[in-house]
């Protein structure tokens, strides 16, 4: 892995490093196999539906789905918009106000969409409960399901605090009162167990660049006998549901790495962990007053999110971006300076909030870059201190 020597990459939650046998799979497609998947008239074009029908595979292999549940897109915001939009427009009956049931910590593809709708007329949003640690309140979303609703998004997984949702439970629910349940699973895929059809997941929202595959591709799971209105028209392509032609170096970097992570993510994890760990050692033993946010008992391997009330996280991040990639947050809001919504939903302090620092560790993280980085960030913290106070 070529890395630039100077910089030490701690946000994988934003993106995470192809690869490189990713990456030469997928050079291979884009300049000797580099056929039309719709191109059935000759081998070039069969050769590509074959790549595409295994990567499908593979898919479906890593999560429990059947391949002919697969819709590919652009990523999981693409993923996310067909099986809000396509879900609620789908129903023929237009004169019924909807309601869609939305975890407050979902990532913003999410929320904006369902906003969207809201505005429109189209349906009304329902907000879930979480307390001060991220967790969901699974008595008030049976409630709220009970009640009647159109459709219930619950994320895998958290792009800020890591926290890991119980999906199980909450398919189990879902399926009791025959909700439609959206899984926006595109932290989660690759790093956690997922069971699509035992879980009673509906749609599940795939990325490949959150699982060292490129970006610009990624996969809807949809299950069988639920069908969505598209939202992209011209051709139809991919059981009508999305046109387009398939990006299939793309498709084979995604298929690649989800086959990858099948046989490497046990392993992969329990390493991510530890090196997260001894971090959130050495960060808590050298910065005073440091908070962790979230449900330490249950997230991310690769996740560590902190706090140090009263120190702004800009000045922090001005001070270390040039020995070391750490965000203040997603990387969706990205040139937007507004306090983070999952935070606010936690119902942190101002200053807690303010203070937030996301690091993001991955498979290709060193012991060494742990202990460069946890010097770095406290000797940036102590003089920013300083300076705060001269």
């Amino acid at each position: 892995m070529i890395r630039k020597s100077h910089l030490i990459y701690l946000d994988y939650h934003s993106t995470t490093p192809v690869d490189p046998r990713v990456a030469e799979l997928v050079l291979h497609y884009m300049t000797t196999a580099f056929g039309n998947a719709s191109s059935i008239e000759h081998e070039y074009g069969d050769e590509a539906e074959e790549a595409v029908s295994k990567s499908a595979f593979h898919i479906t292999e890593l999560v429990g789905a059947t391949s002919r549940e697969v819709v590919f897109t652009s990523g999981a915001t693409e993923s996310i918009n067909i099986a809000i939009q396509g879900s609620i427009s789908s129903d023929a009956s237009a004169k019924t106000h909807h309601c869609i049931a939305v975890s407050p910590v979902e990532h913003k593809a999410v929320l904006d969409t369902c906003y969207a709708l809201d505005k429109k007329g189209l349906a009304k949003i329902i907000s879930l409960r979480v307390d001060s640690k991220g967790r969901l309140d699974l008595e008030h979303l049976e409630q709220v399901c009970k009640s009647g609703v159109s459709l219930l998004c619950v994320m895998a997984a958290n792009n800020e605090v890591g926290n890991m949702y119980p999906i199980q439970k909450v398919g189990q629910i879902a399926q009791k009162y025959d909700i439609p349940f959206l899984c926006d699973a595109s932290q989660a895929v690759g790093k956690i167990p997922i069971n699509f059809e035992e879980w009673g997941i509906t749609y599940l929202a795939i990325s490949a660049h959150k699982l060292y595959g490129p970006k610009g591709c990624g996969a809807l799971v949809v299950r069988k006998g639920h069908h969505l209105e598209p939202i992209i028209f011209g051709g139809g392509h991919q059981k009508g549901m999305r046109s387009g032609t398939l990006n299939v170096p793309g498709i084979v970097g995604l298929g690649e790495a989800c086959r990858l992570r099948q046989l490497e993510m046990e392993e992969d994890e329990k390493a991510i962990a530890s090196k997260r760990d001894r971090l959130q050692s050495l960060l808590l033993d050298k910065i005073p007053g440091l908070v962790i946010n979230g449900d330490t008992t249950s997230r991310l391997a690769g996740n560590l999110h902190i706090s140090i009330p009263d120190i702004p996280n800009s000045a922090v991040i001005a001070r270390v971006r040039s020995q070391l990639a750490i965000s203040t947050g997603s990387a969706c809001s990205s040139g937007i300076e507004t306090p983070s919504h999952v935070l606010q939903s936690l119902g942190l302090p101002d200053n807690v909030i303010e203070g937030a620092l996301r690091i993001g560790l991955g498979k290709f993280t060193t012991d060494e870059e742990i202990d460069q980085a946890a010097e770095i960030l406290s000797t940036a913290v102590s003089k920013t201190r300083q300076a705060m106070l001269t």
